[in-house]
């Protein structure tokens, strides 16, 4: 049970207490397997609006994490040169707007540098009412954002987060106390967090906090946030039926799930030594795989 105190240096309330670790049975839940009769409309169609013309590999590796996570289409809208990059790496993307299910938005973009352009596409996709994954470049706007929401940042965006809204916390106080920052945030502003570390932390309103830790911290490399963006996205969309039935409350179990199998295709991808963003997500089939093979057995 948390408990609720007051930060006399803020006046922000903020919650205290542990979180529960998420396990292989717990993910395994969120995974969907295909039916027969499913096609690729059915299996979820993620919208991407990451990367930009001076970060393009965040697009490449979070549409290839998608791709691998089991999404039966990806839509990637972007600028020139990511969307070049994203279709030698995964020719099968689509670079036409149109219909989806969960957008993946921010990674590899400067909320600084934004056009008014690409501002504006990023409020429209907040508005259309389906689950978002907010990361990077988009967490200015997370007050825009519907409750099918999950932010993605590291503690010094948490706290870039906390100054756009009047209060100052240092990023290594947000790093000693992850799971408290991460409940009071999502209490504050109405979303999932998926707080990224070593420890992950996941916290959603009203709801009781949970967390992966990883077990390789060679997965601590550039890029790899954006793959566990990727894999994010795609678990929104293919979920997208059940949240629409089940509400909020699978929103933290689907964020949980990503951070589960991110750390566990990093695992996998070292062996015990060092590896690339890129390796994290090429891992990702046969990890899955695995996951849902023990399932059987």
């Amino acid at each position: 049970m948390s408990e609720k105190t007051e930060d006399r240096a803020d006046q922000t309330t903020v919650e205290t207490g542990d979180a529960i670790e998420w396990t292989a049975a717990d993910a395994r839940s969120i995974v969907r397997v295909p039916r027969a009769s499913d096609d690729k409309y059915r299996r979820g169609v993620l919208g991407v609006q990451t990367g930009s013309n001076a970060y393009p590999g965040a697009a490449v590796l979070g549409v290839d994490a998608a791709a691998r996570t089991g999404v039966g289409m990806i839509r990637y809208l972007g600028p020139d040169t990511p969307t070049r990059l994203v279709l030698h790496r995964r020719p099968e993307v689509v670079t036409a707007a149109g219909r989806v299910q969960a957008w993946l938005l921010g990674s590899g973009i400067d909320a600084g540098q934004r056009s008014d352009a690409e501002t504006a596409s990023l409020r429209d996709a907040l508005g259309q009412g389906v689950p978002c994954a907010i990361d990077a470049g988009a967490l200015d706007l997370v007050l825009e954002a519907g409750r099918d929401t999950i932010i993605t940042p590291h503690a010094g965006e948490l706290a870039s987060l906390w100054a756009r809204a009047g209060v100052a916390v240092e990023r290594a106080t947000i790093s000693d106390d992850p799971v408290r920052w991460a409940r009071t945030t999502a209490n504050r502003f109405g979303v999932t967090v998926l707080l990224k570390g070593a420890r992950t932390i996941v916290a959603a309103p009203s709801a009781a906090s949970v967390s992966v830790t990883a077990t390789s911290s060679w997965a601590a490399t550039a890029g790899s946030g954006d793959v566990l963006g990727g894999i994010l996205g795609a678990l929104l969309a293919t979920n997208a039926e059940f949240l629409a039935d089940g509400g909020p409350d699978i929103l933290p179990r689907v964020a949980a799930t990503a951070a589960y199998l991110h750390q566990a295709a990093g695992a996998r991808a070292s062996g015990g030594g060092p590896i690339t963003a890129l390796d994290i997500a090429e891992s990702l089939g046969d990890t899955i795989a695995d996951l849902l093979r023990n399932d059987a057995d």
